[in-house]
């Protein structure tokens, strides 16, 4: 398949160069599927006939500049945004998504932009918030926490100047914030993974640490969804592409059948 035919997918020969790019449909079940998505807050359209899947065992990046509904998308996947109107699939069933519960049933794990930690509790007690380690009495074992905490901080993220899983998140630096959030979302993702500019304040060290673990997950079963500015990033680990432009998708095409060229052109002109 060519470029050309990527670009306009089910539009044959009778469209022009510029006419909107649509990207083709998924050629098997996918884990999750948007179809025909619409959000609206009052008159202003967030999201507008967005159609949006993830497969099985791959990378997703998720491209475009700021405005172009990115996060948007990323919170109704989450399941903190319901949709106006639309049809959300999981395995081919098609589902709601209401609340945050609901996506976390599906197995859908969120790094969020705005990091969400509490700074007044430990880094133990935000990675474990609202799915805490009990003992059989049904009191927590923060014990147990704790440790499963530095195993995490250790293994899933390295994290430089942290060497306490007590110690209190607001006394952490950006970067240091972004990993404990990177780290929580890790140990407990399933069957996706969606990261929203999760290298907006890492180091270099940790960014490519970051991106390899992203690797890994693939070859352990999990997709992810990577959100990100930064083209080069998402052409190292990323499968297949899809760049937003105003609440639409203007471009989907896989890695084998793009540039990263092609990709900054998409998203610049758009």
């Amino acid at each position: 398949m060519t470029n050309d035919q990527l670009r306009h997918p089910s539009a044959g020969d009778h469209l022009p160069v510029d006419a909107p790019i649509r990207g083709s449909a998924p050629k098997e079940t996918p884990l999750f599927e948007l179809r025909n998505i619409q959000k609206r807050y009052g008159s202003f359209v967030a999201l507008k006939d967005m159609d949006f899947y993830i497969n099985r065992n791959e990378v997703i990046g998720l491209l475009g500049d700021n405005g172009a509904g990115k996060s948007t998308l990323v919170k109704m996947i989450s399941g903190i945004n319901p949709p106006t109107s639309g049809e959300i699939y999981v395995n081919g069933k098609r589902t709601e998504f209401r609340r945050r519960s609901d996506s976390e049933a599906a197995g859908i794990e969120t790094i969020y932009q705005d990091i969400a930690l509490v700074d007044s509790m430990s880094i133990t007690r935000n990675i474990f918030m609202g799915r805490e380690i009990v003992n059989k009495w049904g009191f927590m074992d923060h014990q147990k926490m704790e440790e499963t905490a530095a195993d995490i901080l250790g293994s899933a993220v390295q994290i430089s100047g942290i060497d306490d899983p007590r110690k209190e998140v607001g006394f952490l630096s950006g970067g240091q914030k972004q990993a404990v959030a990177i780290a929580r979302a890790v140990h407990f993702k399933r069957n996706i993974l969606l990261l929203d500019e999760p290298t907006s304040a890492l180091s270099v060290r940790e960014t490519e640490h970051l991106l390899g673990y992203v690797r890994n997950l693939k070859q352990e079963g999990t997709s992810s969804v990577l959100v990100t500015h930064n083209l080069y990033h998402a052409y190292m680990v990323c499968d297949r592409f899809v760049v937003m432009s105003h609440g639409t998708k203007v471009f989907e095409a896989e890695k084998k059948d793009t540039t990263i060229e092609e990709l900054t052109d998409h998203v610049i002109r758009t």
